[in-house]
């Protein structure tokens, strides 16, 4: 008799949140979702970037290690080659995969190996194209995937 009493009183007790309080949560979960969510936006836009650049570079040692083996490049009509496309570096095994950059772009044999693409579309309607580019330039390419508008040349002096 005495627990039922007991639980009776301590059921009286217990409040809930008000309608107030309860409005005041959902407000500030708005607040932080509002903050969050393009922030989050423009990490996956900068990081689909890089990893285009990642392919860029990676095309670029698979250069070197072909014209490594291949000091004088694949021969063409005049004798002597002066750039490699990514469609022979995938055929010759030195590259199993480019990503995104496209077959038809091309590597040069001087040293140091310079990169030369069409337009990459990385995300939507933004893309990036490699204009001579080197290891060092992009590295060097502190550009942000999320402030680009719609196209961007990595290329030297820039």
């Amino acid at each position: 008799m005495f627990k039922k009493l007991l639980n009776k009183k301590l059921l009286k007790n217990q409040k809930g949140l008000t309608i107030v309080e309860l409005l005041a949560v959902i407000v500030i979960l708005a607040i932080i979702a509002a903050i969050a969510i393009p922030a989050i936006g423009n990490i996956i836009e900068n990081s689909r970037y890089n990893a285009v650049k990642a392919d860029a570079i990676n095309v670029l040692n698979a250069a070197q290690l072909y014209y490594t083996d291949n000091p004088n490049g694949e021969s063409d009509v005049s004798g002597t080659d002066t750039k490699v496309t990514v469609a022979q570096m995938v055929t010759a095994k030195y590259l199993e995969s480019a990503g995104k950059i496209p077959p038809e772009a091309s590597v040069s044999i001087d040293n140091p190996k310079k990169l030369n693409t069409s337009d990459i579309n990385f995300s939507g309607s933004k893309s990036v194209s490699f204009k001579n580019a080197t290891i060092k330039i992009i590295n060097d390419d502190s550009q942000k995937g999320s402030k680009i508008d719609s196209t961007h040349t990595v290329q030297p002096g820039k």
